[in-house]
């Protein structure tokens, strides 16, 4: 168990009504408008040469369970607010500094690195390896170099610090982020308060199959949960957005209950539930965006927080096709700018 507690153990205990305010006071309202940030570290970040083969051996050495490669880039405010939030609070920076080193590349970066496999590349190759959309992330090595797991995105200071339980305490040899967030912190439910309906969500019957016959538009579907502090931001948020708006109509766009059993088939023509579905995806935030092509590929999905900037260049990313051209969203957002 690590060493200062199980966060969410702890919720566990409290009465429902204080798990949610715990989560509603934690989420950041993140300012995602485009702007100078620039791309900084904490200062207890180590320095490197970007031989991660040396930078694991020190880790281990200084007695460290591995070592933890950060990826940020210039002018993105989900890094700002990871950095200046979530690795700026005293619990979570002596949590996660005890047991790993932490070292930080740009994902547009052109430095040489060395991978734990010995491989040579640029800072924005091993990035692509790594399946990045979305910056802030961190991907985790144990002493052996076997990666443990992988955080893409922005997450609030309490899954954060989660995240990092699930990491150090070694769970994922237990199974999934998803099925240990559901056996120490079971979603609440409340009779009183439903789901955020969109006039623009398609109504059952959820046939959503385009393996045989391809669709005339991508598909949008929407993972949410009733009492849901996240998914009500998106919807007085982003979603209240003209432009979104817009955007969406271009979609075909499905709003499912992640806790419910409604009867779903999948863009791959697979009959199920939306329970089942989500539990196979692995989808463990809420709310969940997955994209979909014409012929039922997942193309990319947003499972972080998300503020209105973001949300539209992923629906622009995918409606002009970029993921055709660009290896990762970055990679086509940072075309699209210059």
């Amino acid at each position: 168990m690590a060493k200062w507690g199980t966060t969410l153990a702890v919720l566990l205990l409290l009465p429902l009504t204080n798990t949610v305010s715990a989560d509603a006071g934690d989420l950041p309202a993140i300012d995602d408008t485009p702007r100078q940030i620039g791309l900084h570290t904490p200062e207890w970040f180590e320095l490197s040469f970007l031989d991660f083969r040396e930078d694991l051996e020190r880790a281990v050495g200084r007695g460290k369970m591995g070592l933890a490669i950060y990826f940020g880039m210039d002018h993105c405010p989900y890094c700002e607010e990871m950095i200046d939030n979530n690795l700026a609070q005293p619990d979570i920076r002596q949590y996660f500094s005890e047991h790993f080193d932490v070292i930080a590349l740009d994902v547009q970066g052109s430095r040489g690195v060395i991978t734990l496999d010995g491989e040579r590349m640029t800072e924005r190759q091993f990035a692509v390896e790594r399946r990045l959309n979305f910056t802030p992330a961190f991907t985790f090595f144990d002493a052996e170099g076997e990666e443990i797991d992988r955080i893409r995105g922005y997450y609030p200071p309490y899954r954060f610090r989660a995240a990092l339980e699930f990491v150090i305490d070694r769970h994922d040899r237990e199974g999934s982020f998803r099925e240990y967030l559901a056996r120490a912190d079971p979603p609440p439910k409340f009779d009183t308060d439903d789901i955020n309906y969109q006039e623009f969500f398609q109504n059952p019957p959820y046939m959503l199959d385009r393996s045989r016959i391809p669709a005339q538009r991508p598909l949008i579907v929407f993972f949410e949960r009733e009492a849901c502090h996240a998914c009500d931001v998106l919807h007085s948020e982003p979603l209240g957005d003209p432009g979104v708006l817009d955007r969406i109509s271009l979609f075909e766009a499905v709003q499912l209950d992640l806790d419910a059993e409604t009867p779903v088939i999948t863009p791959r023509g697979e009959r199920t539930t939306a329970r089942d579905w989500g539990e196979a995806l692995d989808i463990h935030w809420a709310p969940t965006l997955v994209f979909f092509d014409e012929s039922g590929n997942e193309i990319i999905r947003i499972d972080s927080v998300v503020a209105l900037n973001r949300l539209r260049n992923v629906m622009d990313f995918v409606l002009t096709r970029g993921y055709e051209e660009f290896p990762t969203f970055e990679r086509w957002r940072t075309a699209e700018a210059n």
